[in-house]
């Protein structure tokens, strides 16, 4: 009982530095980014790449973050690393990361921070969403030698409830939703609360309406968004337009492809589902890494939002094994 007590304390303890403990940064032609680790006493050995999804931010990933590094055995020797990709967030400013705005592209602004800032490659990276996708072709890359010889893959790959193939033009959902939404909003709105309670006027979720409001910052009097609207839309017809099958079917050598389907998304249909399914139950061999499927409960597409416990349950135990 007295192991379990200091083991809760020291929990809440490295949460609470956490908040302390957190870098931001921005380069000229490289992604803005932040740092979250749970102590600076020792160097760590140990990187999480996270990477959000359509219209998001690092930001959005920060309480996930530090819960994760919280939940591992040894948390001092991991950090996490919050990106902001090309026309999200700090990154929006950043001069230097030009189109076209696609998911090649959005993976290499990745390689370039990594090899900008001297670190050595990732050891984790995982990707929501739109961000999933730019995860998968920055390994494809990877593995390929687009980045050079210096660069190693990660021994894991999460991605949150991406859709893995060519989306049909017909087939649209909750994303492309709040997209062409928010394309309907003039640029400038006068607050954030009125931004919420319009679009939970339109049938969004309270929470998913909050989140999309964490995107505003100060504009004189009003608000504004603080990503490119435009070279978003770009982001997510590359999105939409490629199919990551193939990789999936022969991972690399020595990693982990674990992909996460929330269960209540509208991004999946059955015939999806079965074939990753299949996948995932193949037995491989030692010249192939492996693809695990995971289903995280009572949750739609905005997994952080809707069941972040949940997804924590999964994460956490695998990638405190490596």
């Amino acid at each position: 009982m007295a192991t379990s007590l200091l083991r809760k304390k020291s929990v809440i303890f490295n949460t609470l530095l956490t908040r302390f403990l957190t870098t931001s940064q921005r380069s000229k032609g490289t992604l803005a980014f932040e740092e979250v680790r749970v102590s600076t006493d020792q160097p760590y050995h140990r990187t999480a790449l996270i990477i959000h999804g359509l219209l998001g931010s690092g930001r959005n990933w920060k309480t996930f973050s530090r819960n994760l590094l919280s939940t591992i055995s040894n948390p001092s020797a991991w950090r996490a690393v919050l990106v902001d990709l090309r026309n999200h967030g700090r990154s929006a400013e950043v001069e230097g990361l030009n189109p076209p705005h696609d998911l090649t592209n959005a993976a290499k602004d990745l390689a370039n921070l990594v090899e900008s800032q001297g670190w050595r490659w990732p050891d984790v990276v995982v990707g929501h969403s739109l961000g999933g996708k730019v995860a998968l072709q920055y390994v494809e890359n990877c593995a390929r030698g687009d980045y050079g010889e210096s660069a190693v893959l990660p021994k894991q790959l999460w991605v949150l409830d991406s859709f893995l193939g060519v989306k049909k033009p017909e087939d649209e959902g909750e994303v492309e939703n709040v997209l062409k939404t928010l394309q309907s909003i003039p640029p400038t709105v006068s607050s954030r609360k009125w931004l919420v309670n319009h679009l939970i006027g339109l049938g969004f979720s309270k929470s998913l309406s909050e989140w999309i409001g964490t995107n505003l910052k100060k504009s004189g009097d009003n608000m504004t968004w603080a990503f490119n609207l435009d070279g978003a839309a770009g982001m997510l017809r590359s999105y939409r337009e490629k199919s990551y099958w193939t990789l999936l079917e022969h991972p690399p050598k020595g990693m982990e492809i674990d992909i996460v389907r929330a269960e209540e998304s509208d991004s999946w249909d059955q015939d999806t589902i079965k074939r990753l399914e299949a996948l995932s139950a193949l037995e491989r061999g030692p010249s192939e890494g492996k693809v695990t499927a995971h289903v995280l409960p009572k949750s739609g597409h905005w997994v952080h939002v809707d069941n972040p416990k949940g997804l924590l349950e999964i994460m956490a135990p695998k990638i405190d094994a490596i």
